[in-house]
């Protein structure tokens, strides 16, 4: 299949693309600077190279502004918003525009469309919560829209956080944690979905030939654990102790309000329609993951 990756340069794309391509599969990268990538685009001015989409039988989409860099100013928030909304309704338009479109977009989303949800369980037909997150991911999700009348198969994959040592939160944490400073964030009550980039990948995989999955799909491991069991099992495995919080105070002087969206908000999120579609996680289990990507 000839398959087309945005965004195929960061956490997530940069380790899909050799596992698509060791499959078989012929990929072509999007991207914003052409000396990098096959391709170059500028959702900002509206600007696609038409010849990136020619033959085209997938497309995954992961391009978006990193939301865990940077305090959130207004700036930093409209850069959140637009790098999703506008390349995702550029590329749908473009795609609805073709007259042999793709069979299947997959566009990335995330859990953020849930908000800060105690221990509701949550699954894809949840409601959206409130708040800039929310706000951004049912825009996201909707700008996908023209490419789903053009009868292209849409899958918005809600994903979670992805547990990687190559990059995202675990790298980050994992410094103060191996020096024995790691500690719950604010109450530790929250709940924290995670997913290992491998099986994030594989579910990359699984919703490309997967022909019947569809619309929203959360990419989050059945183990949905709140930060206070984060944290122990990360140091039990790490033979760490966890006795420094980061109180909400705390966070919030240093993050401001990202503190509230990323690191105290709640969402316990359920991989409903992938259990459903019969895919296998490679590591459901959190402790069973972190000893995989420890090599404990």
């Amino acid at each position: 299949m000839k398959i087309l990756v945005t965004g195929s340069s960061g956490l997530v794309g940069s380790a899909l693309s050799p596992v698509l391509v060791e499959k078989g599969h012929a990929v072509s990268r999007l991207g914003r600077s052409a000396s990098q990538t096959d391709f170059s685009w500028d959702p900002e001015q509206g600007v696609l190279d038409e010849a990136a989409l020619e033959g085209v039988e997938a497309v995954v989409h992961l391009a978006g502004e990193n939301i865990a860099e940077g305090r959130w100013t207004a700036q930093k928030k409209q850069r959140i918003r637009d790098s999703r909304v506008k390349s995702t309704q550029l590329l749908s338009e473009k795609l609805a525009g073709l007259e042999q479109p793709p069979s299947v977009l997959l566009c990335a989303s995330a859990i953020g469309f849930y908000g800060d949800r105690g221990d509701e369980f949550l699954r894809e037909d949840s409601e959206p919560g409130s708040g800039f997150l929310p706000d951004v991911c049912q825009e996201w999700e909707g700008a996908t829209q023209p490419a789903r009348e053009k009868g292209i198969r849409v899958v918005n994959l809600r994903i979670g956080i992805v547990l990687s040592l190559a990059g995202g939160a675990l790298a980050k944490m994992l410094f103060p944690f191996k020096m024995g400073v790691g500690g719950k964030i604010g109450s530790g009550n929250q709940y924290m979905s995670w997913i290992t980039l491998d099986d994030l990948v594989g579910v990359m995989g699984h919703a490309l030939s997967t022909e019947d999955l569809t619309g929203p799909v959360n990419a989050v491991s059945p183990g949905a654990v709140t930060n206070l069991e984060f944290t122990k099992t990360l140091g039990r495995v790490l033979k760490r102790p966890t006795l420094f919080p980061m109180p909400g105070f705390a966070a919030r002087m240093a993050f401001g309000e990202m503190a509230d969206a990323l690191l105290l908000s709640s969402a316990r999120v359920e991989p409903h329609v992938l259990r459903g579609s019969d895919y296998t996680f490679q590591n459901p289990d959190l402790e069973g993951a972190f000893r995989h990507l420890l090599g404990k």
